[in-house]
């Protein structure tokens, strides 16, 4: 399977926003790739930066989609995999989802994102429902593949139940950048979050973001790129820098991934006893309040 991971500035314009995506992906298409992954919400600038009721406009029911006829039709002709996030309306909800697309056109199913954040340059709660799909993999020409969205790349669950359920390639589009509350630099943070997971899990994973500078109201971000696939060791195979555009490809085996999977044991000697109380939302479960470590010093 050869993987394409692309990196670009997206234009300010709906019209020149795909285009420029679709010469991407033809261009990745050229090149070899099996699977593209474009950044998160694509379509135009980031317009979560700021609450504004007039964004909601921009949303599409996935029955009426321009920007998925558009794409189905891109996977189509240039065989291709191909995830496509985008911003939809369904009834009076609207979420932060993605449709994928197999190298024959066929629409394989939506996933929406299941991990909503809040705070400053990211807004999303005000314009997005949390996703309840349930975490999707892909039966896809080119292999099983397990998609999240942005911030669901954040969380260990996420990976593991795509794992469990068979995924041989974890996708993630993305955006972001600059976070104004932070005092420190987030991207280490966020690659290292990232290739620890695909080591965890013994499972490729890649990650398509954004770059430049983009404003919105009063607010301005400076996305910061850093698109990379990491091999199922957590080794960063291919990356890019914070501001270059373009595209990157890695090639995986994923019948001998698999095997190495299943030589490590690492889903055979899960204790799933031991786990349900992850299930709750408090920490007194997980023996997290100090309250109860004086009984169990006692014991």
């Amino acid at each position: 399977m050869k993987v394409a991971i692309i990196q670009y500035r997206v234009p300010s314009t709906y019209e020149e926003a795909v285009a420029k995506a679709i010469s991407y992906v033809e261009e990745a298409a050229r090149m070899g790739a099996d699977v593209v992954l474009l950044p998160e919400l694509f379509e135009g600038p980031y317009f979560c930066q700021v609450e504004d009721y007039a964004n909601f406009k921009k949303a599409e029911a996935r029955k009426y989609s321009k920007t998925l006829s558009t794409f189905q039709a891109v996977a189509k002709n240039n065989r291709v995999v191909l995830p496509v996030s985008f911003f939809e309306k369904d009834g009076n909800c609207y979420f932060n989802s993605l449709e994928m697309f197999d190298k024959d056109g066929r629409d394989l199913g939506l996933y929406r994102k299941s991990h909503i954040p809040t705070g400053a340059c990211y807004e999303e709660k005000f314009y997005f429902a949390p996703g309840h799909t349930g975490f999707k993999v892909f039966s896809t020409a080119a292999g099983r593949i397990g998609c999240g969205i942005c911030w669901d790349q954040w969380f260990p669950e996420t990976h593991r139940i795509l794992a469990l359920k068979g995924a041989e390639l974890l996708l993630f589009p993305t955006a972001i950048g600059s976070e104004p509350v932070l005092v420190r630099d987030s991207m280490p943070h966020w690659r290292n979050a990232m290739a620890g997971q695909a080591a965890a899990n013994l499972i490729p994973l890649a990650a398509s973001n954004r770059v430049g500078v983009e404003k919105a109201g009063n607010s301005e971000m400076t996305f910061l790129g850093s698109s990379f696939i990491a091999d199922q060791h957590g080794e960063i195979v291919v990356s890019m820098d914070r501001a270059e555009e373009g595209i990157r490809l890695a090639e995986f085996d994923l019948p001998s991934i698999a095997e190495e999977r299943y030589s490590w044991g690492v889903f055979r000697d899960r204790r799933v006893d031991l786990y349900r109380s992850l299930l709750s939302q408090g920490s007194s479960e997980m023996g997290g309040d100090d309250e109860g470590d004086e009984d169990r010093d006692g014991d």
